[in-house]
């Protein structure tokens, strides 16, 4: 019997409609040619990501999770599957869309801040909406009061901690008001307390409803995240909703 396709089933390349699925993930799978050696990174992924989730993607290194991490976030294409985000599909779009999708939909925060030395603080924040012809001055001293560092808007990066310069990152990461923010080892080259300061504003991110999702080895970090993807050698072996805390 021919099973009926329902709208859920239907590809909506380059169409957006209101969804409550930030991603959508079926069969992702990325290889590259090593050589004469075919390495998959990635192998028939596949899971959903709700509006206002905290998850947190673990695993070995070497186990696919930054790889994942740049698909979700329009930074590399996969070799084959789907990936949407908030209902736009983005297989067959050109880099120009892509890069669009990613500055609308996406903010990111790594692991080794990002951060141009010769800006102030504020310019940094701003920086994403030059690209975007959106003036931005109220908005950075807005999000640097968020993340608690409206006071050192004019420093310049040198001049702060390291747990500042990550808050400043993602401070940046949320200029352009996305609806997901992903995460590469925020807390990586942070010690304990700052750690715990960026996990912290991480939980009043989701709070607020933003989107999170964290590649991280940090234990801590981890259990906070009231889901836990973990990836073994290219492939999603466990999906696990846990409690916070």
């Amino acid at each position: 019997m021919q099973s009926v396709m329902t709208d859920s089933d239907v590809p909506y390349i380059g169409k957006t409609q209101p969804s409550p699925t930030v991603i959508r993930v079926e069969g992702l799978t990325k290889t590259y040619q090593r050589g004469t050696e075919r390495v998959h990174a990635l192998e028939n992924v596949s899971f959903t990501i709700s509006v206002g989730e905290f998850v947190a993607i673990v695993g070995p290194s070497g186990a696919g999770k930054t790889t994942l991490l740049h698909l979700l976030g329009c930074m590399d294409t996969p070799t084959s599957g789907l990936l949407a985000l908030s209902g736009t599909s983005t297989a067959g779009m050109k880099d120009g869309e892509l890069t669009r999708l990613r500055r609308e939909q996406v903010g990111f925060v790594f692991q080794h801040f990002g951060l141009l030395p010769t800006l102030t603080v504020a310019e940094n924040v701003a920086l994403p909406t030059l690209f975007s012809r959106r003036k931005a001055a109220d908005q950075a001293q807005g999000l640097l009061e968020r993340v608690g560092l409206a006071h050192r808007r004019n420093h310049r990066p040198h001049e702060l901690s390291g747990g500042e310069m990550q808050r400043v990152a993602i401070a940046r990461a949320l200029i352009n008001s996305p609806r997901l923010l992903l995460a590469d080892e925020p807390t990586g080259n942070l010690d304990s307390d700052s750690g715990e300061s960026i996990l912290a504003l991480f939980q009043q991110l989701h709070q607020d409803g933003l989107t999170v999702l964290v590649v991280t080895h940090n234990p801590g970090l981890a259990a906070a995240a009231p889901r836990r993807l973990t990836l073994r050698d290219g492939r999603l072996v466990e999906d696990t909703a846990h409690p916070s805390g």
